[in-house]
């Protein structure tokens, strides 16, 4: 465990003060981080973070940019800084929300929700760009000059904000594009990634509430998010043989998250491990608007359902 700061010297201090030798969890300790977003490439997992600046008494959210960390080991984290935010994209105002990083024949495709401008293309609200660059840590560029996803493109549901949290999949070839807030969406992307290969689909998902993250085990595809199931959010999940649904709803992995009412799955496999990614605010100072990464194993029954994720403060062990 690294010691960056005296405040996190005196926090191990009390961590062995209490019996605990190792404490990993949350895996960053120097910045406020949320809604992980992990990328195995090159032997390495990139970590693709919300970043939370807000004060103490801040009641809500204050994200000015998106930060990058790797490690080779789940345990030390480099931080990389902050290769993109808002202002990266001429037409975006506001924070900037959960983020998802892909790669697709050498380049890295950063999708991202933020707000709109109001102009020509948007009145505003809730929108969803993509950035590209030849390398995980940036620099990163605005794809194509403009927003993938605004909030004129779907109606289905009243407030401005239901257009945030993409997760991006290819399967085959074919890249897909879930997000939403109150309701679940998909489209399908062409080849080069940064534009839509047909219609917008709204998809039946018992409990979603945001934050989806597709992916495909064996021949089953997992769609996890953040669910209603109680409130605070809970991490719930439905499983298809399609990555176009229909989707049966299998439960609850994830239970409430300590100090903070939302959390946001993010899942990569590495080393022959499965690893759950989310956030809470256990961190001194921590909170809903202040929050924290953390990282715990991810179990499978046979049968391919996913057992209860378990929260600890020791994390994870390193792996070689």
């Amino acid at each position: 465990m690294k010691i960056r700061n005296l405040k996190n010297l005196f926090l191990f201090i009390a961590l062995l003060a209490s019996g605990n030798s190792f404490a990993q969890n949350p895996i960053i300790t120097d910045v406020f981080t949320a809604d992980p977003a992990p990328l195995v490439y090159d032997n390495t997992v990139y970590l693709y973070t919300s970043h939370d600046t807000a004060s103490v008494e801040h009641t809500n959210y204050k994200m000015p940019d998106w930060l990058v960390f790797s490690s080779k080991d789940m345990v030390n984290w480099k931080n990389h800084g902050s290769p993109l935010s808002p202002k990266s994209f001429s037409w975006a105002t506001g924070d900037a929300y959960a983020a998802q990083c892909v790669e697709r024949d050498g380049k890295f495709y950063w999708y991202v929700s933020t707000f709109h401008k109001k102009d020509e293309n948007s009145k505003g609200g809730a929108a969803i760009g993509v950035a590209v660059s030849d390398s995980p840590t940036g620099p990163f560029k605005d794809a194509i000059g403009k927003a993938l996803i605004v909030n004129e493109m779907t109606t289905d549901m009243e407030h401005s904000w239901d257009d945030i949290d993409p997760t991006v999949f290819i399967d085959d070839g074919q890249a897909y594009m879930y997000w939403g807030n109150g309701s679940c969406r998909y489209v399908k992307l062409k080849d080069n990634m940064i534009e839509k290969d047909g219609p917008i689909h709204i998809v039946d998902v018992k409990n979603f509430i945001e934050g989806p993250w597709l992916y495909k085990r064996k021949d089953l595809y997992y769609l996890i998010y953040a669910g209603k199931g109680t409130k605070p959010e809970m991490i719930e999940y439905s499983t298809s043989k399609s990555p176009e649904g229909p989707w049966e709803y299998q439960g609850i992995i994830q239970e409430n998250v300590p100090n903070s009412f939302t959390t946001h799955p993010g899942i990569v496999d590495f080393k022959g491990k499965s690893y759950f990614m989310y956030h809470n605010g256990l961190l001194p100072t921590g909170g809903s608007y202040r929050r924290s990464i953390c990282i715990d194993y991810m179990y499978y029954n046979e049968d391919g359902t996913i057992q209860k994720v378990v929260q600890t403060k020791e994390g994870v062990a390193p792996v070689k």
